[in-house]
């Protein structure tokens, strides 16, 4: 069903609360990757454009107790809007209260306010992951209209998305749109031949999504470390590779009711420690020795999964190859990004996480036609289920 976004209402002269993402990752007080606040500046600008004055909510990491606060701030986050908005972000250093009120107040049209942390209000009873009423009606308060940005947290019911909702017109913002188009339209309304790629560590992770996706996709192929326990399902050795002991038989019974649609790995990369300094052989799966590990998919599994690929309308992946984080061991991954990439007459989407960090940090971003800011989010979308920050969304 359609969702109201930011173009559908009014917005001169209102006090418009948004939630955004700007969890991004942050070193020594640094921002160390902006993507998440990138994404945001669309509905920002749009509505600094139509005359709303704009008070900005997101969490940061995990507030636990009144040390984690200092580390936690998102100061760093007003100071990157201020340079990428061309303009003064006032940064308040609470997250309720009278200098709150009067600042929100005081705001102009065009201007922008960033409220401290909502993730401060765990400190004392998990009053925002926990949907604190009260919390929720007096953040919706503030503001005259609610512009939901956030699809990372959608997943959620916390006060500052499914909280404040539930007591404001709330409409989605252009990034929310767009994840709900593209990871909604997959699980939807696909636009056939459908391939996705699965990757990763775990099978756990991917449970539901992959059998969600069966019902979805014309083939599934499935690489990373949870392949080995499909690999172990079928009876081969995999030496030290990742194996999750109680997921053989799940894989064994999705291989046998799946048949042809699962496409797992044919060669892989080896090494007898987890290091990138390692000597790697290169050898079929179905000769992976007792004591090496499995760290990556062979070129010629990258050239057959190139093969699934031609002629699909929708590609949806999820998961690295191998062990992307050491160089030698991401040749798989790099290599399935490129193909899929040269896809142009497909709807190509990355489900977010370490897929969607390959696609971007390899220059590949303008090349997709979705990549999600939202990893667990997407993976619950792709299975199927409801999201509570969509579903307090106002239907058009």
């Amino acid at each position: 069903m359609a969702k109201k976004n930011v173009t559908d209402i009014e917005l001169k002269g209102k006090t418009v609360l948004v939630r955004a993402d700007f969890n991004v990752p942050m070193k020594d007080g640094e921002i160390t990757d902006d993507n998440r606040i990138v994404q945001a500046l669309p509905t920002i600008k749009h509505i600094i454009e139509q005359g709303g004055k704009i008070v900005l909510f997101s969490h940061l990491g995990k507030v636990k107790e009144e040390s984690d606060k200092a580390e936690l701030t998102l100061k760093p986050v007003a100071e990157a809007l201020t340079e990428k908005l061309g303009k003064d972000v006032v940064f308040v250093p609470e997250t309720r209260g009278e200098k709150l009120e009067q600042s929100v107040k005081a705001l102009n049209e065009g201007d922008v306010l960033l409220v401290e942390n909502t993730r401060y209000e765990d400190v004392d009873g998990k009053k925002e992951s926990k949907n604190d009423s009260e919390l929720g009606k007096y953040w919706a308060s503030l503001g005259d209209v609610f512009v939901n940005d956030a699809f990372g947290t959608a997943h959620r019911e916390h006060a500052s998305n499914v909280g404040i909702a539930s007591n404001l017109e709330t409409v989605a913002g252009f990034l929310m749109e767009k994840e709900i188009k593209y990871i909604g339209g997959v699980v939807e309304n696909p636009e056939k031949p459908v391939v996705a790629i699965l990757g990763g560590a775990k099978v756990s992770d991917k449970i539901g999504v992959i059998t969600n996706l069966l019902k979805i996709a014309d083939k599934v192929l499935i690489g990373g470390g949870m392949s080995y326990t499909f690999f172990k399902a079928q009876g081969k050795e995999i030496g030290l590779s990742l194996l999750e002991e109680d997921k053989v038989d799940f894989a064994k019974e999705l291989l046998d009711r799946a048949g042809d649609q699962i496409v797992l790995p044919v060669d892989c990369k080896i090494a007898k420690e987890f290091s990138n300094d390692a000597e790697i052989t290169e050898v079929s799966v179905d000769e992976i020795p007792a004591d090496q590990e499995a760290m990556d998919v062979g070129p010629k599994t990258v050239e057959l999964f190139k093969e699934q690929l031609q002629g699909a309308h929708t590609v949806i992946w999820n998961g690295p190859m191998g062990v992307f984080e050491l160089s030698n061991f991401a040749k798989g991954t790099i290599g399935i990004c490129e193909a899929i990439a040269e896809l142009k007459d497909a709807n190509t989407i990355i489900g977010g996480g370490d897929s969607a960090a390959a696609a971007i940090s390899l220059g590949y971003a303008d090349d997709f036609s979705h990549i999600s800011t939202g990893g667990g989010a997407s993976l619950e979308y792709l299975e199927g289920k409801e999201l509570p920050g969509v579903i307090a969304i106002a239907n058009k």
